[in-house]
């Protein structure tokens, strides 16, 4: 058996500072968004704001992927602050979700989501974890 105090005092995760387009600059140089992880139980939350309920007619739960990626990001999302009504404003939206969809192309909006997917731990594969259990 491994040592409980591994549990106890995990390493911490540090957010990490990323390009996410070359067309936001600052003194000639492209800004950097900063990124943080997010915890299950954060993204557990998340997944539910994002499930609505069946209706009599439908009592299916429904799920909204695209709104529950939009939600991911801009929990993970430290810089800029997406939630900074003069930003909203400036791109005439009313949200920090809309405001992604806004401010970034569509290329830029998936490289963004596959970083904070990777930040997350999506990027390894369970061979991976199996490999680095094995360690």
């Amino acid at each position: 058996m491994g040592n409980l105090n591994a549990f106890l005092n995990p390493i911490k995760v540090e957010n990490k500072k990323i390009v996410v387009s070359d067309r936001f600059i600052d003194n000639d140089k492209s800004v950097e968004w900063e990124i943080k992880t997010i915890t299950a139980t954060e993204e557990e939350a998340i997944r539910k704001s994002c499930t609505k309920k069946g209706t009599k007619a439908k009592s299916k739960e429904e799920f909204d992927p695209d709104l529950f990626n939009a939600k991911i990001m801009t929990a993970c999302v430290v810089y800029p602050d997406l939630k900074n009504a003069e930003l909203q404003n400036a791109y005439d939206v009313m949200n920090a979700e809309d405001l992604l969809k806004e401010m970034l192309t569509m290329g830029e909006y998936m490289n963004l989501l596959r970083f904070v997917q990777e930040i997350n731990g999506f990027h390894k594969t369970i061979e991976e974890l199996l490999d680095e259990a094995k360690n």
